[in-house]
């Protein structure tokens, strides 16, 4: 019910940006923001006037620019970064209407300027778009797989562009938003005392997403399931793994009191068969 109310929603979104788009598009032909003066170069003009805006966050005023530009120029030098622009508008405006628009127009620019200079921009900016829409951990992750993907792509595409560093850090978080909708729920069956259900998903985050930030978690309470589930030889190798990989960590304590009993639980069994023989 809560997934179709959403999807609900979802299209209620973009039917709304559809009829905005219709009419955008009808204000943008019904006049010219070109002052009678300009004859020539008047692509230059929409285009500085339109990156004036954009940069004092005028986001109106330069998407009547950078639409006017793509609509009415279609050969012009500058209407790839117009069209780029028009994307940055509507990621400035920030609404869900605005980032659907965004995505829509990044896309597009992806699909008819594939070589151009900006094109690493645009699919950073792309993957930044269906960020800016991720919703909490315990809510549908759609858009979150969608900025996965945008930022895989963009880190495969474009090794060598300057936003490879910040690509790569928000493709962390996107990462760990989709790993922490799993542990949650591992952690809701641990805390549930469910921990074959636990074990599951715990094991399915460390498979799929190796570097999960929280991973510190996970070991600590996977191995925990595994010494209830009396399975403690399984145990060891995670709670290892934990002091070695974290020199700071709020389970580190813990994990070491726990190495130290699964030890002395292993020592058990052979110190008690010495003390039988002859």
């Amino acid at each position: 019910m809560h997934v179709n109310r959403l999807i609900l929603t979802r299209l209620c979104a973009v039917g709304a940006v559809c009829g905005l788009l219709a009419i955008s598009a009808g204000c943008a032909s019904s006049g010219s923001t070109i002052p009678k003066g300009v004859t020539t170069e008047a692509d230059k003009f929409l285009y500085d006037k339109g990156t004036e805006a954009l940069n004092k966050k005028k986001w109106m005023k330069a998407r009547e620019y950078f639409r006017q530009l793509v609509d009415n120029y279609p050969q012009s030098q500058y209407r790839p970064d117009a069209k780029v622009g028009l994307g940055d508008t509507y990621l400035g405006e920030n609404t869900l209407e605005a980032l659907i628009l965004a995505v829509n127009e990044y896309r597009e620019f992806l699909t008819f300027y594939p070589t151009s200079r900006r094109a690493d921009y645009a699919q950073y900016k792309l993957g930044y778009a269906h960020f800016a829409q991720m919703l909490a951990a315990q809510r549908d992750q759609t858009q979150t797989r969608e900025a996965v993907k945008e930022f895989e792509t963009f880190v495969e595409r474009y090794p060598n562009s300057s936003l490879m560093p910040e690509a790569r850090k928000k493709l962390r978080e996107t990462q760990d938003r989709l790993s922490d909708s799993d542990y949650q729920v591992g952690y809701f069956y641990y805390r549930s005392r469910w921990y074959p259900g636990a074990v599951e998903r715990f094991r399915a985050v460390l498979k799929t997403d190796p570097g999960y930030s929280n991973r510190d978690a996970l070991y600590y309470f996977l191995a925990d399931a595994y010494v209830k589930m009396n399975r403690k030889a399984e145990a060891v190798p995670l709670v290892d793994r934990l002091i070695k990989e974290f020199e700071k960590s709020e389970y580190l304590e813990k994990a070491k009191k726990l190495m130290v009993d699964l030890q002395s639980a292993e020592a058990a069994p052979e110190a008690k068969a010495q003390k039988k023989r002859p």
